[in-house]
Parts: structure tokens; C-alpha cells; sequence
């Protein structure tokens, strides 16, 4: 079964959206990060804590949610996330201290562990060949735009009604998402595609065991995607949970003028995305086999070391653009090894595999967010932790 070439891109673009939901949710927390240290009494590494309890929960469902969307499929699986983390979102404006704030974190990574399982099996499934790299580069888009939208908005309604109704507002989009994913994955084919194990391959029977994540591992090509996420996410790392914060504790800038800068790297993510995305497009499309695209992978790795020229630029429009660059060269790599895996593993298996990138992803955060707090809380200065991630 094939969908039109519009209609499948019109399927990747409202799943892209839904990362963008996603990542707008998980942001608001960075975003206005000084202003809740502030009202809560929260120091940099227990600010730290918060993000890594986040990913430590996003890490332990992650693999385990990939195997239930490969299951039931992306287009119940998504509405049930998607509607589970927005509450959750939401009750985080209720949050009275750091202990009822990090159990919160904790629920909102849990709720939204599914969504990028989902997100990549409903491009894998609906998109022909030659079109998953540049349609992996525009969902990866929708992360870094979350991030892009979730920071001025957030900081502006920190600024006008408080942090707590940052909370409140943002988490409505997940709800205004609902209505059109249904109405995209509307038809019969799609339903049909987008529900239950990929097309062409068996059910499992009840009387065989579930299956488990942990073989994934031993495929070259989940492996290889698996440490190169290892190795790129702290420099994102950054740019997602400490950069609002770097901007206004770190180089001193007005709140309200914070949001002036922090639009841009995610906005240079997403043009490394989608330009590398399109590039090893237009090479799969003119070969017989697969490409693991190692010179533009090269390419991206040396874009994300710009990491450690942000401490020693002059200025904060430099400092922005460095953390752009870096952004830029991270997000093509999560583009170029995505795709290369999806391309290579059973379509049984394509959510399982999501999953594990992901977790991978979560393991950074949890083990490097609150060392980076610790670091800056004795130092009093973001520019150790910049040259670490940066490296």
C-alpha cells in the first residue's frame, strides 16, 4: 500500500508538529528556568536535577514505548501521549516546591517518551524511499521549533502574567494539535498504515514472548546511531536546557531582552536539519543501495564543536551565532544517523529503534545536566561547562 506523494508529506508535516508540541512542553521549564530557581529557591545544579529527572524517566520509557507504538501504531499512540503530557504540562503551574516540580518532571517524561517512537515510524511508513532522509531533516525541525517558539513565548508570558501561567498556556497547543492528526490520518489507508505492525508483517502471537529492545543493539546500524547520539547531544544539550539561563545569568542580559537571542540556534537547527536531510535525499535518490553518508557527517560533527567559541565571543549576537553553528552541525547529524538507521532495520522495528536513539539522548542529559549545574554554581560562570560540552 502507497500513499500519494502529497499525502504522505502531509502526514510528516503534522507529525513534525506534533515534536514541535512536544519540545514546546518540555522548553517552558528552561526557558523561564531563572525566574522558577528564583521563586522556588532552586540553585543551578538542583535546576540541574530537574532537567535529568525528565530524561532519566524519558530514558527508561522510551525503548519500552517504541515497542508498543510498533504495536498499536503511531495514530492512537500519538493522541494518547500527546493528551497525557499536556496535562501534565499544565499542573506544572501548580508545582508549590522543587520536590513536587521534580516528581512533575518526572510524569512529563514518561508522557512524552512516545512521541518521537511515533513521530519517525509514521515518516517510515508513509514516505517512499527516496523522500525518509529529507522527511527525518523536517522532523527533527519540529524539535528545534518547539524550542524556537517555546522560549519568546514562555519568557513573554513569564514576563506579563508569571512563570506559572507559562505553564498553563503552552500546554494548550497539544490539545489544538489532536483535531488534525485525525483529520490527516483520516482515510482508510492511512489508518490502515498507521495502526497495528507495519504492513506485510505478521501479528505476534500471544504465545511468543514480547519482544525486547535490547537485540536492537547489537545491529551495526542502531550501534553506530546510538553512540553518535552519545557523542553530539551535549552540545544540544545546552542549547535546549541552559541557554535562556546562560543569556540572562551568565552574560547578564534583561529578561524580556533574552528572547530576543534564544529563537536563533533552534532556527539554525533546522536549517542544518533540512539541508542535510536534502542533500542525502538527493543522493539515496540517485543510488541503487544505501549510503551511510559519512563526508556530510564529517561535516556536521565539525559545525557542532562552534560549542567552545561561545565563552570567547565578544558579544552576545556572536555568542548566539556560535551556539547556532553548533546547533546547525548537531541537528544534521541527528538527520544523516536517523535516516541511515531507519533505513537498514526491520520495519517491524522501526518505533523500537526511534526509542533507543532517544534514550540514548535522555542518558546524556541525566548524567551531564546536573554536573553542569555543579559546575556552575562554584564557579559562578557558564564558561567550563560550554568548553566541555562544546569538546
Amino acid at each position: 500500500m502507497t500513499l500519494s506523494r502529497g499525502r504522505a508529506w502531509l502526514v510528516a508535516v503534522v507529525a513534525t508538529l506534533a515534536m514541535s508540541v512536544s519540545y514546546v512542553d518540555r522548553q517552558v521549564v528552561s526557558a523561564i528556568g531563572a525566574s522558577v530557581r528564583r521563586a522556588l529557591d532552586v540553585d543551578a545544579e538542583h535546576f540541574g536535577w530537574l532537567a535529568g529527572a525528565f530524561s532519566a524517566s524519558y530514558l527508561v520509557v522510551a525503548p519500552l514505548a517504541g515497542l508498543a507504538i510498533d504495536r498499536i501504531g503511531a495514530r492512537r499512540g500519538l493522541v494518547v501521549a500527546i493528551a497525557a503530557w499536556s496535562l501534565v504540562s499544565a499542573s506544572n503551574a501548580l508545582a508549590p516546591s522543587f520536590a513536587v516540580l521534580l516528581v512533575l518532571r518526572v510524569l512529563l517524561g514518561a508522557a512524552e517518551a512516545p512521541s518521537f517512537p511515533a513521530a519517525a515510524q509514521s515518516v517510515q511508513r508513509a514516505l517512499p524511499p527516496g523522500d525518509r532522509s529529507a522527511a527525518f531533516g523536517l522532523l527533527f525541525t519540529g524539535s528545534s521549533f518547539g524550542a524556537a517558539v517555546a522560549g519568546p513565548l514562555a519568557i513573554a508570558l513569564d514576563v506579563h502574567f508569571g512563570w506559572r501561567v507559562a505553564f498553563v498556556v503552552t500546554s494548550v497547543l497539544g490539545t489544538a494539535w489532536v483535531p488534525s492528526w485525525l483529520w490527516v490520518t483520516r482515510s482508510p489507508e492511512v489508518r490502515a498504515m498507521l495502526s497495528g505492525p507495519a504492513p506485510g508483517t505478521a501479528a505476534r502471537s500471544p504465545a511468543r514472548p514480547a519482544p525486547s529492545a535490547a537485540p536492537l543493539l547489537r545491529e551495526p546500524a542502531v550501534l553506530r546511531a546510538v553512540l553518535l547520539v552519545l557523542a553530539s547531544a551535549p552540545a544540544l544539550m545546552f542549547m535546549y536546557i541552559w541557554l535562556p539561563q546562560y543569556f540572562e545569568l551568565g552574560r547578564h542580559v534583561a529578561k524580556a531582552a533574552v528572547a530576543h537571542y534564544v529563537w536563533l540556534p533552534p532556527v539554525m537547527a533546522d536549517a542544518g536539519m533540512v539541508g542535510f536531510g536534502l542533500l542525502a535525499s538527493w543522493r539515496d535518490r540517485r543510488s541503487t543501495h544505501l549510503r551511510s553518508h559519512v563526508g556530510l557527517v564529517l561535516v556536521a560533527a565539525a559545525l557542532e564543536t562552534a560549542m567552545v567559541l561561545v565563552p570567547r565571543a565578544p558579544g552576545p549576537w556572536s555568542a548566539i551565532v556560535a551556539v547556532g553553528v553548533s546547533a546547525m552541525g548537531g541537528g544534521g547529524l541527528y538527520t544523516l544517523l536517523t535516516a541511515d538507521m531507519m533505513a537498514r532495520v526491520s520495519p517491524s522495528r522501526i518505533a523500537a529503534a526511534g526509542g533507543m536513539t532517544a534514550a540514548a539522548q535522555s542518558l546524556i542529559y541525566v548524567v551531564l545536566n546536573p554536573i553542569v549545574g555543579r559546575m556552575i554554581d562554584r564557579a559562578h560562570s557558564f564558561d567550563g561547562p560550554l568548553v566541555m560540552l562544546g569538546a
